[in-house]
């Protein structure tokens, strides 16, 4: 996955967009290795222009950006603040964003992204692959060792794979390692792998979803053990402390393979209120959290702000959209969707609430990426258009008090929209199309919940009637896991109850060839026919806004954001502001 998803929580687009989901519960930063859909799809994308900091925010007057040059050095710590909670911290069995995010500090893939959006090793020192593309193995690093002590071998990455097919284990990305046909470990440092078919995305998908410690989990269940609260990695840093609701605590891997990290400890401070947040950074309790276009526009033009941080904008891979349940009766008709479509002006959302930093969605592919269609169908916003087609669909006001109704006064068009709590943006979206909604005669409930009830007890349970979320995508194109008929059991991503066989056949196509131009006329043609049918009101495509305390150096914007490079992030001595961990 790598085409990887998950759902997004934060209100902004996430400070990175984790690239391996390719699905994801949209919520505050992203993965530090592959993008996965978290509710995850990241890989393949286009080269994205316009990433770096923003002009206005280079300052001559800090003291943190003249003193200079700085040598890097050990200690310090990074304090994050983050609006929701992870929920469980092993990659393959969590859905949003931040577990990914807190994940990917501990868990290696085999592969990762660089910053030039191409495949490089991570656990792979190298690897090779058959001409017809059927074949990969992987020659593993050797010395790499589990924060436990015990050596890494190829039996980790087998062990993985073995558990993310297993029929028992509750993931959503178990597609992806369907599609090997067989896997067998050839000595302890090669793996290899080999496919029935073409699949495009094979590579990158050995990511960190797949690697686990063997020797702590063999004969073991993976949903009850403690493990995914306390977990043994390979990663940069590892986990000493989980406050659950108010913060977790990492401190540095000093053998870490790629080198111990410069910064001691790196810590995920748990505020939910975005107002809060944002004091917590402007006082120092907080170093780096997600700005909202609010903050990023007015509220950060200062000369504190501009003398103690770094703000940076640059485009990422998610979306915000509007869902409907495919199987609540009223939504089931075309018509009553594409009224909606109509109702909803995406431009004053993009106005009102992002500021004019974002761009209008129209499917599921962010602008300026090669699968992206920029010819699909496009609702304008015409209420009169949705009164048309909600009154053939037989909505109309029989008794005249402002809300539609059928069945001679029997069901009134009153719903209920859910999304979830700290999220300012998609509340103040859903106050939007509350409103708009509310002059063509539907009456729109809204709903906050706290994230993790929202994810476990609504969406997994397909609970709701419609939903305000967000996908953080992947590099790869395929979206098997969102749009597929067969993924809609309980943790997968189709929660909608999509269903269209022609959808279903280009999916499989698409990652069955090699060739870009066949993939993307497989991915045009998806967008054509989910822009027809609207299982989503896609709405905005939002820029993400991270903002960092300026003492932090070696941070560089990239096409895949400014986490990637993480532990090479350093702060002098002279600027530090924490002791050292003891470790």
């Amino acid at each position: 996955m790598e085409s990887f998803f998950c759902f997004s929580q934060s209100g902004s687009a996430n400070a990175e967009s984790p690239a391996a989901f390719r699905l994801f519960y949209l919520m505050a930063i992203l993965p530090r290795s592959l993008f996965i859909p978290f509710l995850v799809v990241l890989a393949g994308f286009a080269f994205l222009a316009g990433c770096g900091e923003h002009p206005s925010e280079t300052t001559s007057t800090s003291v943190y950006q003249d003193e200079g040059p700085f040598e890097p050095a050990y200690g310090d710590a990074l304090v994050y603040g983050v609006s929701g909670r992870p929920s469980v911290l092993i990659p393959m069995l969590a859905g949003d964003s931040l577990s990914h995010e807190v994940a990917g500090q501990m868990f290696n893939g085999l592969v990762k992204y660089d910053t030039d959006l191409t495949l490089i090793g991570d656990l792979a020192e190298s690897w090779e692959i058959s001409p017809d593309g059927l074949e990969i193995i992987f020659h593993l690093k050797q010395g790499v060792r589990w924060t436990d002590g015990e050596p890494f071998t190829a039996e980790d990455v087998y062990f993985g794979y073995q558990t993310i097919i297993d029929e028992t284990t509750p993931t959503a990305y178990k597609e992806d390692y369907l599609q090997v046909k067989t896997a067998e470990v050839m000595d302890p440092f090669t793996f290899r792998v080999t496919y029935e078919k073409p699949f495009a995305p094979a590579l990158s998908s050995w990511g960190n979803l797949v690697v686990l410690p063997k020797h702590l989990l063999e004969g073991k269940d993976i949903t009850k053990v403690d493990f995914g609260r306390s977990p043994v990695g390979l990663g940069p840093y590892k986990l000493v402390k989980w406050d659950e609701g108010a913060q977790l605590d990492l401190v540095s891997n000093p053998d870490y393979f790629d080198g111990r990290p410069y910064i001691d400890r790196v810590t995920y401070r748990i505020i939910p209120d975005p107002a809060t947040q944002f004091l917590e950074l402007k006082a120092g309790g907080i170093d780096f959290t997600s700005l909202s276009p609010l903050q990023y526009t007015r509220q950060t033009d200062t000369p504190f702000f501009r003398n103690n941080f770094r703000k940076f904008r640059y485009p990422v891979f998610s979306y915000t959209y509007l869902g409907f349940n495919g199987k609540f009766p009223w939504f089931q008709d075309v018509r009553v969707r594409r009224a909606f479509a109509h109702a909803i002006d995406k431009g004053e959302i993009i106005d009102a609430v992002l500021f004019g930093l974002g761009r209008p969605s129209t499917g599921p592919y962010v602008p300026d990426t090669w699968p992206y269609n920029p010819d699909v169908a496009v609702y304008e916003f015409a209420p009169d258009k949705a009164r048309q087609l909600l009154a053939e669909a037989g909505w109309t006001d029989s008794d005249g008090d402002g809300i539609l109704d059928r069945k001679g006064g029997t069901e009134r068009f009153e719903f209920t929209i859910l999304s979830n709590m700290g999220n300012d943006l998609r509340e103040k979206t859903a106050v939007i199309i509350q409103q708009r909604l509310k002059n063509v005669g539907i009456k729109a409930n809204l709903k906050f919940l706290e994230w993790s009830t929202f994810i476990n007890e609504f969406i997994d349970k397909r609970r709701f009637q419609a939903v305000i979320l967000g996908w953080s995508i992947g590099l790869d194109p395929d979206q098997y896991d969102i749009w597929h008929s067969s993924k809609v059991r309980s943790k997968e991503f189709n929660f909608v109850s999509y269903n269209n066989g022609e959808v279903d056949r280009l999916l499989d196509e698409g990652r069955r060839t090699f060739q870009i131009e066949e993939r993307k006329k497989a991915y045009f043609r998806i967008q054509e026919i989910l822009a027809e049918e609207l299982p989503y009101i896609f709405l905005y495509v939002p820029d993400a806004l991270p903002i960092v305390h300026a003492r932090f150096k070696g941070i560089k914007a990239t096409p895949i954001g400014i986490t990637y490079n993480r532990e090479k992030w350093f702060v002098p001595q002279t600027l530090q502001r924490y002791s050292s961990t003891n470790r």
